[in-house]
Formats: structure tokens, sequence, C-alpha cells
């Protein structure tokens, strides 16, 4: 199965990302990105996939993915079952680390760091321990608060000498920067309007690219044609707002681009499985 591309942006004024996500259970979602990921996982026992390697996990792991690296946790065990399973992830790029070095020499070993990361790293329980109460912190804190954090507990990994590598190939880069950069722009601009109608020839125009082209660069690049993307990001945008608001099922739908309730329901349930109204229950 082809891992599916995921456009990560960063929220204005922040030079890396920080995902706080509690679930009743953490669904398959075979996916990569060009950033670096570390995951701390909590409360949950499943198992994890990277690359071509495939391992059990449980409450406490920690992983630093490379970039492009396919991976995802799939669990549906909860260790303390009244609680929600929590996954705490830190995004940032490889730019972000070569700044770091060149402007604080002091922090050459977080690039190092990085270079052990491409094929995956699973850290010791020891350098876990010491991580969790550095993470668990930052959900309350603000951005310029986070950073210091941030830049310890990289340190502190940096130093776990009993890290094991994961996946037995690194991914290669999926594009060179200017391809990178072009894709960003139409991602982006897809990201910030999909509730609207997006004509093909408007993104193409994005990516200076003809109609024609920009079909074969988009699907080279995603796995996916502009019609599925899409319909991905209206689906996974209703199921946020189903997990997390008491809105109605049509206003959810509208709100997520469908103009028509029934077609909505059709393209839920051939993306999920279930309808909206079931995905609603099943999670709250």
């Amino acid at each position: 199965m082809r891992p599916q591309y995921e456009h990560l942006t960063l929220s204005p004024g922040h030079s890396w990302q920080l995902l706080w996500r509690q679930l009743p259970e953490l669904p398959f979602l075979w996916h990569y990105h060009p950033e670096f990921e570390l995951t701390l996982t909590l409360n949950a026992r499943g198992q994890r996939y990277v690359g071509d390697h495939l391992a059990d996990f449980t409450d406490g792991d920690l992983v630093l993915l490379g970039p492009n690296l396919p991976h995802t946790w799939s669990a549906s065990e909860r260790i303390a079952p009244g609680q929600q399973m929590l996954a705490i992830v830190a995004w940032f790029s490889r730019d972000w680390l070569v700044q770091l070095q060149t402007s604080l020499p002091e922090l050459g070993g977080l690039l190092q760091l990085g270079k052990r990361a491409d094929r995956g790293l699973q850290f010791s329980a020891e350098a876990a321990a010491r991580v969790r109460p550095l993470m668990l912190r930052m959900e309350k804190l603000g951005p310029a608060q986070r950073l210091p954090l941030l830049l310890e507990l990289l340190l502190l990994l940096a130093q776990d000498e009993q890290a094991q590598p994961l996946a037995s190939v690194a991914s290669a880069s999926i594009a060179v920067d200017t391809q990178r950069q072009r894709m960003g722009r139409v991602l982006d601009y897809m990201h910030a309007h999909f509730q609207t109608a997006l004509p093909v020839e408007l993104l193409a125009e994005r990516a200076a690219l003809s109609v024609g082209a920009f079909h074969r660069f988009f699907k080279r690049h995603t796995q996916l044609t502009v019609t599925a993307y899409l319909a991905q990001l209206r689906i996974g945008s209703a199921c946020q707002q189903l997990i997390q608001t008491d809105k109605a099922i049509g206003v959810i739908a509208e709100e997520a681009g469908y103009r028509n309730l029934a077609h909505f329901n059709r393209q839920f349930r051939a993306a999920k499985g279930v309808s909206p109204r079931e995905f609603k229950q099943r999670y709250r």
C-alpha cells in the first residue's frame, strides 16, 4: 500500500509545530511528510510501522522519524480504559536544524541526531522517561516557552547511545527544493480553501504548469488525484468536527465543502466505512 503524502503547515509565529492528539484509538493512517517527527505515545498499546519495520509498542514509546519516512501507529487498546490515548508530536524541518547549527554551534549535535533519524530512531526507556515530563509540560506553554523545552529534550535524546534504528533503509527525498516549493504553494492554497470550489486550472496556475502537466505532477508527489486529495481534506475536516463539536451533520457537511448532504454521506461512508452519525457515536 502506498503511503499518503501529508502536508503540514506552521502556525503563525512558530518555527516548529506541536500536536496534542487525544483519541479513543489510533487509526492506521500510512503517510509521510518532509518534516522530522518526534512522537511520544501514552496510554496506548498496539503496533508501530516505520518504513519496512513493524514492532509492538506500549505506553511511553518515543520515536524520532526522518523526513519522508512512511509511518503510522495503530492501537485500539488503552492501558487505562477510562482515559484517552495521547500522542504528543513535534514537527520540525531539516532547514530548522541547519539554521540552529549555523547560528548556535553548540547545538551541532542536533543535526547529527537528525542524520541518525533518517531510518527512524526508537529511544531507550531511560531517555523516554527523562523526556516525558518535558513534553507533557508543553501544551500549557506559549510558543516562546516551548522552544527551550524542545531544545533541551532534543539535546537529551542526542546523548542516548541506546537508541535503536528502525527501518532498514532511509527514504529518499521525494523532490528537489524547487519542486517542493511549487507543491507547497498548491497545497497551502488547497488547505486554506478546500471548503470552496477549486478549479484545477487555478491550481495549475499556482504551480506554473499546464493542466495536463499539473495532474501528473500532483499525482507523482501525493499519490492521489486532485479530486481524491480534496475529498480527503474535506472528510478529514468533517471527522474533526464530528469528534470535537455538537454541530448538526448537515452544518458540518456544508462547512467541509459539501452542498449536498446525500453526496456527503456517500463520500463519508466510502472513506470511513461508516456513516457520519455512526462515526460520531463511535468516537464520542
